[in-house]
This record gives structure tokens, sequence and C-alpha cells, in this order.
């Protein structure tokens, strides 16, 4: 089945096959099997609106790149937590698909003009407005209120971020550290020993004096 919608970018009617609906249930597996060519398209459509997105729909000028260099296109950050849950194969199907949807477009509300994709399910609208938050300091307070999987996605989120870090002083990479370590702890004990956990963990050490 296929989806007439108008584009954002060009104006042109455009036609896009409906995205699947992955219920989440954490509580069994769905026993589900991913459709390869279904979710590769899928990757490159939900890749192409985020671009879009921060490209040509960015609150400032400087969103359309990485805060660190000034250069590196901001899409990168959405693609590599999005793909990043992919690999997670211990993960139910449910969780990886619904999440790398919304790791791909968990910036658009907060850092774009425009909305999600009309392609874009009620479960992963619901996930992106769990990791909405108007600061990181309400962020930091009133995740741990959200569901398991929502500070699952936000490890994915932090991790990316401590990986361009390099700009922030010493006491905003501790208080960063401090909070993303809580979430490596988190998921550690909800969903056990993923690959985004080593990854964190890795990455959150203290800083040598400078």
């Amino acid at each position: 089945m296929k989806e007439y919608f108008i584009c954002i970018k060009c104006g042109k009617v455009k036609y896009r096959s409906k995205s699947r609906h992955y219920k989440l249930d954490e509580s069994q597996n769905s026993g589900m099997t991913m459709n390869t060519e279904k979710i590769a398209q899928e990757i490159i459509d939900a890749a192409d609106f985020s671009r879009i997105a921060h490209i040509h729909h960015s609150r400032k000028l400087t969103g359309r790149v990485r805060f660190h260099d000034k250069k590196t296109p901001y899409i990168v950050h959405p693609i590599w937590c999005a793909m990043t849950i992919l690999t997670e194969t211990t993960l139910q199907e449910s969780v990886r698909l619904n999440g790398y949807l919304a790791l791909m477009w968990h910036d658009v509300l907060e850092d774009t003009s425009i909305s999600l994709p009309t392609f874009a399910d009620d479960a992963v609208k619901e996930l992106v407005n769990s990791m909405t938050f108007s600061s990181f300091e309400e962020e930091t307070m009133r995740l741990w209120e959200k569901s398991p999987i929502v500070r699952l996605l936000k490890l994915y989120d932090k991790t990316s971020n401590l990986l361009d870090a390099s700009h922030l002083s010493k006491e905003k990479w501790s208080r960063y550290t401090d909070f993303t370590k809580r979430l490596i702890e988190d998921v550690h004990n909800n969903y056990g020993d993923l690959n985004i956990v080593k990854i964190a963990q890795s990455i959150t050490v203290s800083r040598k004096s400078e």
C-alpha cells in the first residue's frame, strides 16, 4: 500500500510505502521476522526525512552541523544512534525497529520547525515525544519517570554526543558523564550487556589533568 504526501522539500506530490507498525511489547518476544528489503528501504526514507528536517528546517543555521567542529553534518548523529541499535541482536525486534526510527528522528521536534513525518507510526511518535525535553536540566530530572525503552534510547543519544564532546569543559564533561553512567546502569539492569553499554562504559572515563 502506498501513501501520497506533499514533499516538504520540493512541494511536489510523492508517494511511499506505508511504514510497518511494530507493536512495543517488552514482556515477550513478538516472534516477528525482519523483512530485509523493506527495512533497508525504510532506513533510507527515515534518514532522508531527518536530513531534510535538519538541513532545511533547523531552528538555527548552526543546527545543520555538529557543534564540536561546525562542519560535520548533524545527520551523522541520528544515523549513528539508529544504526547502532539495529546491531543489538539480543534486543527484541520490536524494540530495535521502533527504536531506530525514534532515534533517527529524536531531535526533529526539539531542533527543527517541522513535525514528525505523516508515515510515522503512533508508537514511534510516542517514543520521540517522550525523548524530547526543553533542557538538559529537565532531562536529568524527568527521564527517570519515563519507560525503560525511552531510557535505553537516550543512552544511544548520550553516547553519540560523548564521542565528539572534546569541546566540553571539565565541569560539563563531568555532569554529562555522571548522567550517562546512571543511564548505563539502568539500561544494563533492564536489557543486559548490550553493545551500547560496552561503548558507553569505555567513553565515560574521567579526563586526565590538562
